[in-house]
Formats: structure tokens, C-alpha cells, sequence
């Protein structure tokens, strides 16, 4: 099997590796602290709603700034509306705020899909050709590459990740990415890493990406070689770890990984991340915003329940920098630590869609789901 290089904008990526858009957590401060560890990687931004980004408001403009320092700018969107993903494409395209623009088909919110939103999306084939085709032809006179991003669909009976796939070759996508899990799952249990082969066999001329159970660098690699997909994108595995992009570095380019940092080095990071979010969001939100972080980044340190609460109260960087000033400096990982879960584990749902949904696969009704989705995320 063929492996395709990851090429967007006429740019290489030889590091096989994207970080997957988070919402609330890959804003700026957060993709420069991986950045920091793992340079010339695609770093994708929080998810935005295309009606917010035709209508547009304040909130919407600070979700799609970039920092200074990023060459490469890639930011997802959301649209179930052909139209206004068209435009909010184009928008994107003329402002020159993007140099790569990612699809989300993945959303499993019950207040979504029960609109015909987010997951269901893929559900109808002519709505998903439709979305795919407005936002390709919105940004193909600036030479923007579209990719996108789905499950493998709402659950073990209704899957759609095949035939998104094709479409998305069909309709000039230039990479897609399987979360390889069900709507159904939500994130629970254990991706189908074999999804993502099948998917692999069957788009043959553009990049396929896998998503799902990276914890360690070494799980890219067996991603890699067990599914033959062309690269991975990896989520809640960098929560508190964003040093999992160095690992990724080095296990692709043949280089010994090194050991899991002590607390110390944990530390340092932490107060570093807090200061970004307060640069950006301000002293009293930016350390507010950073406390649910703390939880991710102290997965598997000995530290205590004591110390996990106080972290998750902080309200000052000085009561940041105390708490850690206390605390062993030489701690290591917990045996196995690395595998520890991080963040969302809830599933498996119900997952609720809207009256006669399957009876027609064709049509092109739109969901309303904007309002929704847009509290929801990705």
C-alpha cells in the first residue's frame, strides 16, 4: 500500500501529524506550547460555526486569530448549509485568514443530531457531497485545501465513513481523517483502528489520516503500520501533554523517545501555558480558563487529592507558582502513567435523530442546527 506525503498549500509535512481541534483548548496559547515541542507540525485551531463567521462578531474574530509565530494557519469549521459554508469559505479565503480550512462531520451531541446536525450530516449523501463541493469551489481561486474529518458513523448498523470517504475524493477534498470511533461511542471504549484501513483501501489519491487511542508516540507508529493510513491526528492524548509532539518527532524520525518528564518539568510548562492564556484572555479569565488543564497535565503524578483541589480552585499566578512550589520537584510518573486517560470518556449514547431521518438518504434537507452545534462544538 501506497503511503501519500501530507502536502497542503504546496507545503510538505514530512512529520505525518495533526493536532485535532479541541474547543476550548487549541486556542493559541495551547497550540504555541506544542509548537514549542514539536515545530512543523499542523496545528489545527478550535472549531467555528460558518453562520458566525458570515454573520460575524467579536467572539467569532478571536477564535480565528492566529499568533505572530504561526507560518502554517489551519482552523475548522462547522456548516450544515451548503450556502453559508460557501461563504463562510470564501470569507475565510479573501481575509487571508487561513492557509488550510478542515470540515467537521463528527459532532455526537444528542441537541445536534436530533436536527439531522454534526454526525448525522454524513447520514445524507447528497447534503455531505453538497457541503464538501461549496467549500471547495469557495476556496479553489486561492489555492486553500479543504479537508475534513468524520466518524465512522452513528453507529455498528448506519455507518457512513466509506462513502464520505469517496465523496471526499470525488469532490477534490485534499485529506480526510477518520475518528475511529461511532456517534454511538461518543468517546468511549476502544477506537476501530481497522475502520481506518478499510478506509485506507478505498480513497486511494488523497492523504488518510487516523484519529483515536493515541496515548504514546509508539501508538502512532502501530496506527501507521497496522492500518497503512497516511498519518494521524491526535486529541485528548496531548491534554497535559503537549511534550506528546516531541515523542511523535522523534518516533518518526527514527530517534529514541525519551522518558516521561518529572514534576518539575511539569510545572515549568504549566506556568508557562497560564501565562499565555493570560496575555490573551486576561489575568483573572486566562488563569481561570487554565485550571482545567491542571487536572490533565498532573495525570499520573502522585501529587494527592489535596493538591488536585487546590489546583482546581487557583485564581492567581502567584497561588500557581506556591502550590508548585511545594510539591517534589523530582516526582515521576506513576508505572504506566502515560496511559492514563485524559479527558472526556463519556459513552456509549443514545444517539437521537430527527423522524424519518433514514426513510430518504438522498435529499438535501438542511439541518437547523447552527444554534445548537454552536454550543456544542466539534
Amino acid at each position: 500500500m501506497t503511503r501519500l506525503p501530507l502536502v497542503l498549500r504546496g507545503r510538505e509535512f514530512p512529520i505525518p501529524v495533526v493536532l485535532a481541534p479541541m474547543a476550548g483548548v487549541t486556542n493559541i496559547p495551547f497550540r504555541a506550547q506544542c509548537r514549542t515541542f514539536g515545530p512543523d507540525l499542523i496545528y489545527v485551531s478550535e472549531m467555528v460555526m460558518a453562520v458566525a463567521l458570515v454573520h460575524g462578531n467579536e467572539r467569532t474574530k478571536k477564535m480565528v486569530a492566529f499568533g505572530p509565530d504561526e507560518d502554517f494557519r489551519s482552523l475548522q469549521i462547522y456548516g450544515s448549509d451548503p450556502d453559508f459554508v460557501g461563504k463562510a469559505v470564501r470569507a475565510l479565503c479573501e481575509q487571508d485568514i487561513a492557509d488550510h480550512i478542515d470540515m467537521n462531520f463528527g459532532c455526537p451531541a444528542t441537541k445536534v443530531t436530533r436536527k439531522g446536525g454534526g454526525a448525522a450530516v454524513p447520514v445524507k449523501r447528497n447534503l455531505t457531497r453538497a457541503i464538501m463541493a461549496a467549500a471547495v469551489k469557495a476556496a479553489e481561486p486561492y489555492g486553500v485545501p479543504i479537508t475534513c474529518k468524520f466518524r465512522i458513523g452513528i453507529n455498528d448498523n448506519i455507518t457512513t465513513f466509506l462513502d464520505t470517504g469517496k465523496t471526499a475524493e470525488d469532490e477534490g477534498i485534499a485529506m480526510i481523517a477518520l475518528h475511529a470511533r461511532t456517534a454511538e461511542q461518543h468517546n468511549a471504549g476502544h477506537s476501530h483502528w481497522e475502520k481506518i484501513a478499510e478506509l485506507k483501501q478505498a480513497v486511494t489519491s488523497i492523504p488518510v489520516l487516523g484519529n483515536g487511542d493515541i496515548w504514546e508516540a509508539q501508538d502512532a507508529i502501530d496506527m501507521m503500520d497496522q492500518t497503512g493510513c497516511d498519518g494521524v491526528v491526535v486529541g485528548r492524548g496531548c491534554l497535559g501533554k503537549p511534550w506528546l509532539f516531541r515523542d511523535l518527532v522523534d518516533a518518526f524520525s527514527g530517534h529514541e523517545v525519551q522518558a516521561s518528564p518529572n514534576l518539575g518539568f511539569v510545572l515549568n510548562v504549566m506556568q508557562e501555558h497560564a501565562q499565555g492564556l493570560m496575555e490573551i484572555m486576561g489575568p483573572d479569565y486566562g488563569i481561570r480558563n487554565f485550571r482545567k488543564h491542571c487536572g490533565w497535565y498532573l495525570t499520573g503524578y502522585p501529587v494527592g487529592s489535596e493538591v488536585r483541589r487546590s489546583f482546581a480552585t487557583v485564581s492567581t499566578f502567584e497561588q500557581l507558582q506556591e502550590i508548585s512550589s511545594q510539591l517534589d520537584q523530582a516526582m515521576t510518573l506513576l508505572p504506566g502513567g502515560e496511559r492514563f486517560t485524559r479527558g472526556h470518556t463519556n459513552g456509549p449514547i443514545k444517539v437521537v435523530l430527527p423522524e424519518g431521518y433514514l426513510d430518504n438518504r438522498d435529499d438535501l434537507t438542511v439541518p437547523d442546527d447552527g444554534h445548537d452545534m454552536a454550543l456544542s462544538g466539534g
